[in-house]
């Protein structure tokens, strides 16, 4: 799937071999663009299987922007009542940026297979926690080199492990800034689908409004058809029709942790599951475009 079928502008398509350290000259000292942004996180990802030395989890990332304006008020009341706003990350941000990674359909055709996670869908995503540690920080580094102060996900205190929400939700900012579109399973579907990974940061650059989702849903069943396959493939039935039981969720994902051998050597926090979004319609893409 090529960068340009969600990127329709006219910007030159990353040429082979461009490396994430690369400072494109698009743009003057104190001037950015979406574009410049999105071909930096492209050619980030796919320098990243060569720096590991292994064929790679991704697909090419999207990204967009959102100036901070009124909507993100409603973050207490739509996500955490504690969940901060983006001015507390950096009183003078301008624009939230929000990327997300999507996997290869061949890590989630292998994910789908019984009803335990398969051990390169912890690894994809120890490794994929990394890599958007790091392409955070390489975007930081990018505004900064053109004179624009940025501010990243607080590193600790984010994740309430009591009522299991997060202080800065990563979908909840992409849902606003209409990267995608939460289905039933409580995963964002973007035009690339569900099965990925999301990072976000502020910064006092004006990126202007860039979206890219085009429906108002990107569900099935919230759209009103006929799926609910999410539901189904929930291994201890926590997937609702108005909801998930986080509970249920998590306790499967600390079963998984510590109960699966093949996991066994990888960090503390892999907690891994990825049934509800293996192989269903909204996987690879956002199937109510497609009505």
């Amino acid at each position: 799937m090529k960068l340009e079928q969600f990127y329709p502008l006219s910007w030159p398509y990353p040429p082979e071999g461009c490396g994430p350290n690369l400072r494109m000259q698009m743009t003057s000292m104190n001037d950015i663009r979406i574009e410049e942004l999105r071909q930096f996180a492209f050619e980030f990802v796919a320098a990243e299987p060569e720096r590991l030395g292994s064929e790679g989890f991704w697909q090419e990332p999207l990204l967009v922007s959102a100036p901070i304006d009124e909507r993100f008020k409603i973050l207490p009341q739509i996500a955490y009542k504690e969940h901060l706003h983006p001015h507390d990350l950096l009183p003078t941000a301008r624009s939230l940026i929000v990327f997300f990674i999507p996997f290869k359909r061949g890590l989630i055709k292998e994910n789908k297979k019984g009803d335990r996670p398969c051990r390169s869908w912890g690894l994809a995503y120890v490794q994929t926690n990394d890599l958007i540690e790091r392409l955070s920080k390489a975007l930081e580094q990018l505004l900064i080199d053109k004179g624009f102060q940025s501010g990243l996900t607080p590193t600790t205190h984010n994740f309430d492990e009591s009522i299991l929400m997060a202080r800065w939700s990563h979908k909840h900012l992409a849902h606003l800034a209409n990267l995608g579109r939460f289905g039933t399973h409580c995963m964002l579907i973007t035009p690339m689908g569900c099965t990925g990974r999301m990072g976000s940061l502020v910064t006092e650059a004006e990126l202007g409004d860039n979206p890219l989702i085009e429906t108002q849903e990107a569900c099935l069943l919230k759209a009103g058809k006929k799926c609910g396959k999410c539901i189904d493939a929930c291994p201890v039935n926590a997937l609702k029709t108005e909801g998930i039981e986080r509970q249920t969720c998590w306790n499967r994902l600390n079963e998984n942790r510590y109960t699966l051998v093949y996991l066994s050597d990888l960090p503390e926090s892999t907690h891994v599951c990825g049934k509800c979004a293996a192989l269903m319609p909204c996987s690879f893409q956002n199937p109510v475009a497609k009505l």
